[in-house]
């Protein structure tokens, strides 16, 4: 059985959208100087896009590394064929590393205990690991404080069984233009360095750039860049015009049901929808338990048959329902959440502003009973 509700990905926007990247870079490079790799952000199931085929799209593209959440997300990338090296993200001091080791992942140290974690798996593996330094510039999640590290790193320089290859940060502000937050974190990201540099660090991989700071600051950029909603085809509000990319994701579905309803009579859960005329509302199976939001119902639509209709009533687990009065609609009609019909089209951000998100929940909340159908170039 094939439900009706799934998502479509085009790796070839996916291919497209790297290589755009890749040139936009190129362009902007001082000549004589070599363009920041690529570092592919596969993290969360590649933003709700799957991440095994993700992956391995932007690894023929040309990634040069990919970088997950956590370690179990790295073995899911291994298991799936990815060959090119990946990059943990994620705090590992209460995590099983083994995996680390069977797996050939590149672990994040960000923090003292995940240093003294990472020697003692490595000693006890008899390898010498590679690891990135994370250096907290701002952000004050992860990372070894920018100010306190003439206390922190020692120990964690000293580790006979780790070497630092790169060292990197990460932006709070980047999509925001006006924040004094970002420049700062910038000078911090240099003092930094600098200390390392003076115990005789420097590694050879410096990155720091997202995708809002990629299109904003090629000072940013150093060797490397890490774009994660940018590959997927969305650009921030800020910096939507910077470079042109392609959504790679539409989510579709299709009419089940449609019947005629009278003045005063209600739809769904909690008799939130009155209709106040005679109305045609159609359904369709595609709920919250796909990951569309409780709060589209009254402010999201939908496109059918070339035309936006609106969701009415409560989104239910399985299924909502449109008001479909404004023209013609069948049981087996197409229904479009997120992508292209008709000449119109609905954008993941569009929906987010819906239901006052961001365009990185509504992909990554995409439900995992929703199959992913990929159109491989």
């Amino acid at each position: 059985m094939i439900r009706c509700t799934f998502a479509h990905v085009d790796l070839g926007a996916l291919e497209s959208n790297f290589r755009a990247i890749e040139a936009f870079l190129a362009a902007r490079t001082p000549a004589g100087r070599r363009p920041p790799a690529i570092v592919a952000v596969v993290k969360a199931n590649a933003y709700g896009h799957g991440a095994g085929p993700v992956a391995l799209a932007l690894e023929r593209a040309g990634a040069t590394m990919l970088a997950c959440a956590d370690i179990e997300e790295g073995i899911a990338l291994r298991e799936a064929g990815v060959q090119v090296p990946i990059l943990v993200f994620g705090a590992l001091s209460v995590s099983d590393l083994d995996g680390l080791f069977e797996y050939g992942l590149t672990p994040t140290c960000s923090t003292p205990g995940a240093g003294k974690a990472l020697q003692a798996a490595a000693q006890r593996h008899r390898q010498v690991l590679e690891y990135h330094l994370k250096i907290d510039t701002g952000l004050n999640r992860l990372g070894f404080r920018h100010d306190n590290l003439d206390r922190t790193l020692p120990e964690l320089l000293a580790a006979p069984n780790l070497r630092c290859a790169a060292v990197y940060t990460h932006f709070a502000t980047a999509d925001d233009l006006a924040h004094p937050l970002f420049d700062l974190q910038l000078e911090r990201f240099a003092s930094a360095r600098a200390t390392l540099a003076s115990r005789g660090v420097v590694p050879a991989t410096v990155h720091a750039a997202n995708s809002a700071a990629l299109l904003r600051d090629p000072a940013t950029w150093f060797d490397a860049v890490r774009p994660g909603l940018l590959l997927y085809g969305l650009a921030p509000a800020a910096l939507s015009g910077v470079l042109a990319v392609r959504p790679a994701l539409s989510l579709r579905s299709r009419v089940v049901a449609v019947k005629n309803i009278r003045q005063g009579e209600s739809v769904g859960y909690g008799a939130r929808y009155v209709a106040d005329a005679p109305r045609r509302i159609a359904t369709v199976p595609a709920g919250y338990a796909d990951g569309l939001d409780t709060r589209l119902g009254g402010r999201g639509e939908v496109l059918v048959n070339g035309r936006r209709v609106p969701i009415v009533g409560a989104v239910s687990m399985d299924m909502l329902a449109i008001d479909a009065s404004s023209g013609p609609v069948y049981a087996g009609d197409e229904v479009v959440f997120l992508g292209e019909q008709g000449g119109d089209r609905i954008t993941v951000a569009e929906m987010a502003s819906w239901i006052g998100s961001i365009p990185y929940e509504v992909l990554c909340r995409l439900g995992s009973r929703i199959e992913r159908r990929y159109n491989r170039p």
